[in-house]
């Protein structure tokens, strides 16, 4: 089958991006534009591309949502045992892309991720709903399975496990990451294709350096 998406064209209008504008430090930038975008109130405005290096040499991607900005750093969580984790632990560069369209922006992020303390992540994993503490320890992410019932199976089996127990213990192989950014890149969607593009780059006394770049 064959589809022409050629004539599939955005007019973008709806922003500026000037030199002048940008913070000094682009963490600060990203969290001005999330929470511009997060006040439209849209589902899962926090949802970022996260791509891996995997052993066979491929990127792999998959969204995920960001759940906080920490010390400079960007916060996810998921199964250390999953494709991603398994990824992350042979090579901690990773990159995030977050694309809001209603605005017209996206954001690229290169940088090394590394495991949030244990703590944290107890923290975080008591505040999750009951269903989902539960589906983390049914879950063996990134497995193959027989099928729905299987998963059911196992979710009806830990529940019965923690039936009574009001705090639900943190799998050993769930936890959060924190991804040290090297470098972000701001996009503005612009007429003409003539889009407003800038670059941060983390220099090895740990400040940061910003260019323009043609679109």
């Amino acid at each position: 089958m064959e589809k022409d998406l050629r004539s599939a064209r955005e007019h973008y209008k709806k922003g500026v991006l000037r030199r002048a504008q940008m913070l000094e430090n682009p963490v600060e930038q990203f969290d001005q534009w999330l929470t511009e975008y997060g006040s439209k109130q849209l589902a899962d405005f926090n949802a970022m591309t996260l791509s891996t290096i995997g052993e066979d040499g491929y990127p792999h991607s998959r969204l995920v949502l960001l759940k906080g900005i920490e010390d400079g750093g960007f916060v996810f969580y998921t199964n250390y045992e999953s494709d991603k984790g398994r990824d992350i632990a042979a090579n901690p560069r990773v990159a995030l892309t977050f694309f809001w369209p209603e605005m017209e922006r996206q954001v690229r992020v290169e940088g090394n991720a590394e495991k949030l303390p244990e703590a944290e992540s107890e923290a975080y994993f008591k505040m999750r709903p009951r269903d989902s503490q539960i589906g983390a320890w049914a879950s063996p992410q990134s497995r193959e399975v027989d099928g729905e019932g299987d998963l059911k199976e196992r979710f009806e089996s830990y529940e019965k496990q923690f039936s009574g127990q009001t705090d639900i213990p943190r799998p050993p192989y769930w936890g959060g990451y924190v991804v040290r950014p090297q470098m972000i890149e701001f996009w503005q969607g612009r007429p003409s294709r003539l889009h407003d593009r800038f670059r941060y780059q983390r220099q090895d006394n740990g400040q940061w350096t910003l260019h323009r770049l043609a679109p």
